[in-house]
């Protein structure tokens, strides 16, 4: 392997994320919680499929349709769009996961520069992270809405690397997603994989340079 990554990249979703609660929140408008991981994996399907197409559209557009496509079937417990409302309202509550604010410290002790890309709003990113008092950390909070197209089109990680002033070869993308790793190592990106659930990772897939089971550890894995 070459020099070192000097930007390391954060998803946010689920990366950052704890998305568990967002269960919750489809048991509380009346629907079952096991519809929050359809709703997410339809979400990024349609949005992918858009990017393939050569359009996009916000991800909260793409989510509040997909709910209602979702909820069509379902006795809901409240109206329609108020239950699309309080489910997506939940976006903006998530906290990091457990692992995330150690990982950023030592991260950003070992003198990285950090900054997130998300296929959803910058706002949510700048909610979670300043809720965990570590938006400081991190020198931008980027999403694709500014991009040409979603990831993992490469076109949105060469956004960030011309944003952050870098190559993309000097960029480490951290991502619980093999498909986000796969984007960014095709666009010459360095990729970590956080492998919080023993996961097996698609042969498919461009292997990832690090894994680790949360990231204090892959901060310890990378240090030069």
């Amino acid at each position: 392997m070459n020099a070192p990554a000097s930007v390391i990249v954060f998803d946010v979703n689920e990366t950052l994320s704890d998305m568990s609660p967002m269960e919750e929140r489809f048991v509380e408008v009346g629907a079952p919680g096991y519809l929050a991981r359809i709703w997410f994996a339809s979400l990024l399907r349609d949005g992918f499929a858009l990017a393939a197409a050569g359009s996009r559209a916000k991800f909260s557009v793409v989510g509040a349709e997909m709910l209602h496509a979702v909820f069509l079937d379902v006795s809901l417990a409240r109206p329609l769009d108020e239950a699309v409302a309080h489910v997506l309202h939940g976006l903006g509550e998530l906290k990091l996961h457990s692992d995330i604010v150690g990982g950023v410290r030592a991260l950003t002790d070992a003198g990285y520069r950090l900054a997130t890309l998300s296929n959803g709003s910058a706002e949510l990113a700048q909610n979670l992270l300043s809720a965990a008092a570590i938006r400081a950390d991190f020198e931008a909070l980027l999403s694709v809405e500014d991009a040409p197209a979603w990831k993992p089109v490469g076109t949105a990680y060469h956004y960030a690397a011309d944003v952050l002033g870098v190559q993309p070869a000097d960029m480490l993308l951290v991502a619980v997603h093999p498909w986000d790793i796969h984007g960014a190592a095709q666009a010459g990106l360095r990729t970590a994989w956080l492998n919080r659930t023993g996961a097996i990772y698609p042969s498919y897939f461009a292997t990832p340079d690090y894994t680790a089971p949360t990231l204090s550890e892959l901060a310890e894995r990378i240090q030069p």
